[in-house]
């Protein structure tokens, strides 16, 4: 997992992606923005939810992040759906395209956030999980719930 420092201000993140995938591998990427989306997601403002990334050539392309048009903006605004290029090294660029010429590996990003004044995204390589897959996972957390709550009750007594 990519190591977070005291200097981050998260924007948003997608909590689904840790439901739907089984994640393998994750990275930070840099994000190509035009002005008026910097200001947009200074507000706050953005939604990672159908969000995924996909190569094009021997780059990586970000597809379906929303970032809604700044509300001060004139003509210049952005287009809200855009595709937007995401900025890595070559090798991590290469690493990555392999892994998804994989059967079934998919790039997901998990969140989006401010690192330093430079919005950032934090990009995972993960496989679908099956329905049974997300059911078991949610019976576990259920029950390491209630054994933790068993526990806490034990104690107080």
């Amino acid at each position: 997992m990519v190591k977070q420092t005291g200097r981050e201000k998260p924007i948003a993140q997608n909590r689904k992606a840790r439901h739907d995938y089984h994640i393998e591998d994750v990275v930070e990427a840099g994000l190509v923005l035009t002005g008026t989306e910097v200001k947009s997601l200074r507000q706050g403002r953005a939604s990672l939810v159908d969000a995924f990334a996909a190569v094009r050539g021997n780059e990586l392309w970000l597809q379906g992040m929303h970032i809604p048009e700044y509300k001060h903006g004139t003509w210049t605004n952005h287009e809200p759906r855009r595709t937007r290029k995401l900025l890595l090294h070559k090798d991590e660029v290469q690493k990555l395209i392999r892994e998804v010429e994989q059967q079934g590996v998919s790039l997901i990003p998990l969140s989006l956030y401010f690192k330093d004044g430079y919005a950032k995204v934090e990009l995972a390589t993960g496989r679908g999980k099956k329905d049974y897959d997300k059911r078991h996972a949610l019976a576990e957390r259920q029950a390491n719930r209630e054994a933790q709550r068993a526990l806490s009750d034990r104690r107080r007594q």
